[in-house]
């Protein structure tokens, strides 16, 4: 190895070194893509065996030109290049596999070091060889100071993040010293003696083959420049995106915190990625969610993004977290994760509860203040009557009848607050709702009649079944159906339809129109609210209660109105045939009815 500084042989030696830790620095660039998902992987892998096998090639007989080495260019030397190349691609590909971390190290350091290894003592032991001996022990050393280098380098590679410079330098030198030590352990006798002309041959062949070897390399080293400026442009993108964002993202792999952003962390009160990152998600998770998480974490395929999902979390600092997640399944580094999104909504929940309150508070005060002025009238003609009777001025019996009236008015007004104050339960029976309209009709023809009013009817052929309280169903049309008489000042013809819907045969309409004045679009949004009537002497009540048994029946109305030429009320009720339609009533057991409307609740 001393002859190797004789003269300008220094010089070569330093060319392979800088050819070869150049090709091994942009081998370990174009390979290090391989930890993002790219679609032109096998590009990579392929790119970087080509430039490093290229790298080794040309440093090699270069290295060859300082010695006493025949060099033989023929056919064999594209297999050598070949050969460097697979074993490069196959120490990859290990490289890349999911084995172990020890098999895989190992594994690629020996495959690196069997394609060096052949390279060179293919080309030293050549066909023209008399005679040669080996140096076992320094051969054993090359090899196992190669391996350690190699594996050492695989190993910063990999672990040691910003150290790509330093892992190719060393490999780099590996592969220099283990050729330079193959060609002292191997002492050649050829058979042949090459004569100046044939070496000059040779040596410009050799010239224009190394130049372009070294081109392909410069190529090669600027295109993984290039994709390595742009990568990190875009992992800077990213990472900005994903570090900055108010809401926690993070990643799960084997149900456990693998990445949480800064956001996240702060979310949690964690101090450090160590509180949170490998361990379990359902640490953090209130216990009643345990199944939900294990159900979104079931991954089969691929799915699109779904909706938000409410869950509530305890902080590291053991305090409630309540929030909104968007789970997504996606691959990592070749592995099956799920990215979700984290949105902190407890201060949104606490604000919900606060307008619920004020709603409820709101309404409870309507309620109570229409209470009181619907009860304070009638007291307030008891009370006077009381005092007129109490002086003995007059005894008259109208007083009684008066006083009697607007008792009977305070237990009206009363018995309606309770009907919606209160669940009750009720006996359930099917019941055609020809017959309950009918009937309905019957209780106030006479009234229809006193107002000059005609109540003409229409009703389908089959038989419209409903489930329900026949007294509450007559109670729903005699409101309407007064309503319409009483609005009816100066006569004229009520229309009462019964069918069903042309367009959904599992509903079936009642519905009563009449000619009056009809309600203007502004106070169509009131009705049914409580205490909110444009009759004198109403409370507003009626309707009410009307929207509430429609309800409890899992039904609903539609008003239809304009002014001057009359209302349509729609009441909609579920179809539901009994199981043995014979025409009989078929008493269900005794039911609860205690569906209320929302803004019955928040009024009750």
């Amino acid at each position: 190895m001393s002859e190797l500084m004789i003269g300008d042989k220094w010089m070569l030696l330093m060319l392979a070194l800088a050819i070869n830790l150049f090709a091994s620095i942009t081998m370990y660039s174009m390979i290090g893509h391989l930890q993002m998902l790219r679609i032109m992987r096998q590009y990579w892998l392929l790119s970087g065996a080509l430039v490093y096998g290229l790298g080794l090639w040309v440093s090699h007989f270069i290295i060859l030109l300082t010695s006493n080495s025949m060099i033989m260019l023929d056919w064999t030397i594209i297999v050598k290049l070949f050969g460097i190349m697979g074993s490069a691609y196959g120490s990859f590909r290990l490289l890349g596999s999911r084995a172990p971390h020890a098999v895989r190290l190992l594994g690629g350091s020996l495959l690196m070091d069997l394609g060096t290894g052949s390279l060179i003592y293919s080309t030293v032991l050549s066909t023209n060889v008399e005679q040669y001996s080996i140096d076992t022990s320094l051969a054993c050393f090359g090899f196992l100071f190669s391996f350690i280098g190699t594996a050492f380098s695989f190993y910063m590679f990999e672990r040691k993040s910003g150290y790509m410079l330093i892992a190719g330098l060393l490999l780099g030198f590996t592969g220099i010293i283990m050729q330079l030590i193959g060609l002292e352990m191997v002492t050649v006798v050829y058979s042949v003696v090459l004569t100046a002309d044939r070496l000059n041959d040779y040596m410009q062949l050799l010239s224009v083959v190394l130049g372009l070897a070294t081109l392909v390399i410069f190529v090669f080293s600027l295109v993984a420049r290039y994709v390595d400026r742009r990568y990190a442009a875009m992992n800077e993108r990213y990472k900005l995106l994903v570090e900055t964002s108010i809401d926690m993202i993070a990643i799960i792999h084997d149900e456990k915190w693998e990445y949480i952003n800064r956001s996240g962390l702060h979310m949690f009160e964690a101090n450090g990625e160590n509180d949170m990152l490998g361990k379990p998600v359902y640490q953090f998770l209130q216990p009643k969610y345990h199944t939900l998480m294990k159900r979104m974490l079931q991954v089969t395929k691929q799915r699109a993004r779904q909706s938000p999902i409410e869950l509530d979390w305890f902080t590291v600092q053991g305090k409630p977290l309540h929030t909104e997640v968007i789970e997504t399944s996606t691959k990592l580094s070749g592995k099956p994760v799920f990215q979700i999104i984290i949105r902190d909504i407890s201060e949104r929940k606490k604000n919900e509860e606060l307008l619920i309150n004020s709603e409820k508070l709101y309404v409870a005060g309507q309620l109570a203040a229409g209470i009181a002025h619907e009860i304070r009238n009638p007291l307030t003609s008891l009370k006077g009557f009381l005092q007129l009777i109490a002086s003995g001025r007059n005894t008259s019996k109208n007083y009684y009848d008066i006083m009697k009236s607007e008792l009977n008015r305070i237990e009206s007004i009363v018995s309606e607050l309770l009907m919606l104050s209160k669940p009750q339960i009720y006996e359930l029976a099917y019941k055609d709702i020809r017959t309950v309209m009918a009937d309905t009709i019957t209780l106030l023809e006479a009234q229809a009649i006193l107002h000059n009013i005609e109540i003409e009817s229409h009703f389908s052929e089959e038989a419209l079944w409903v489930r329900g309280v026949e007294n509450q169903l007559k109670q729903v049309f005699i409101n309407v159906l007064k309503n319409a008489i009483e609005v009816m000042m100066d006569g004229g013809i009520i229309t009462v339809t019964c069918m069903r819907d042309a367009q959904d045969k599992s509903r079936i309409i009642a519905r009563i129109a009449d000619r009056g004045p009809g309600i203007p679009q502004e106070q169509l949004s009131k009705i049914g609210q409580p205490f909110y009537t444009t009759k004198e002497k109403g409370t507003g009540l009626g309707l009410m209660v009307t929207y509430k048994i429609v309800d409890n029946h899992q039904g609903s109305i539609e008003v239809n109105s304009s002014v001057g030429d009359g209302t349509t009320f729609d009441i909609i009720l579920p179809y539901q045939e009994p199981v043995e339609a014979t025409g009989t009533e078929t008493w269900s057991k005794v039911t609860p009815i205690q569906r209320l409307r929302q803004d019955d609740e928040n009024a009750s």
